[in-house]
């Protein structure tokens, strides 16, 4: 997916795959494979999230508020006397003290929200989208974890022995989980290694994630 820069699009990230290392159970074989992601050359940055959800639920909330309280002041202004919730919340402010314990609760509540929000603000969000390299100065792409693995897990199965296979892809690891029902497990899990060490090189991330690859067999039946 591609996205032009400057633009609200959002593209979507690859899944990563992590390589472990050490020798596996009996049945079983995996590696962390020679394939080390480089240094990334030109690091693209992550894709910024619009979250129109909660500035709409923040908008709303103000909205709500603020309209509660100019119909108040508008009314007073008129000659009405004042709401009665306004009059009430008026009178608790001003006998309650401040360690009370409603006053604490709903102040602790308020701090959490604000947080939040700074929080939203302050990050870019789109954890599934990982950027590609800039090819066009204007031009921006990511890939989403789940087509990523699902690229890898497409490869994987083209691999002669290997009969099953589970791909999880994270920010920074590639997990691969494959079951071969003949062949020499490490030869299998060689062969894994290498195809897959291309295809992450083939994806054109901007950050190549660590590739982990295990091999078993099948387990037995009844």
């Amino acid at each position: 997916m591609t996205e032009s820069q400057g633009t609200d699009g959002a593209t979507e990230r690859l899944p990563v795959l992590e390589k472990t290392t050490g020798s596996g159970d009996y049945g079983q074989s995996s590696s962390a494979a020679d394939y080390e992601p480089p240094p990334p050359a030109g690091r693209e940055g992550r894709f910024w999230s619009a979250r129109r959800i909660p500035a709409a639920l923040t908008a709303l909330a103000v909205f709500v508020v603020a309209g509660f309280f100019l119909y108040d002041i508008v009314s007073v202004r008129a000659g009405r006397p004042g709401m009665r919730w306004r009059r009430e919340l008026a009178d608790q402010l001003a006998h309650r003290p401040l360690d009370d314990t409603w006053v604490l609760v709903g102040a602790g509540l308020v701090a959490v929200l604000g947080l939040w929000l700074l929080v939203l603000a302050a990050t870019p969000g789109l954890r599934p989208v990982l950027p590609m390299r800039r090819t066009h100065a204007d031009v921006r792409a990511g890939l989403h974890r789940d087509l990523a693995a699902l690229v890898l897990r497409d490869r994987a199965m083209e691999v002669s022995g290997v009969q099953s296979v589970r791909v999880r892809v994270r920010r920074r690891k590639a997990e691969v989980r494959a079951v071969s029902h003949f062949r020499d497990l490490d030869e299998v899990r060689a062969e894994l290694d290498a195809t897959l060490t291309e295809t992450v090189r083939g994806l054109g991330l901007s950050r190549k994630p660590a590739l982990s690859v295990r091999v078993r067999k099948p387990g037995r039946k009844g």
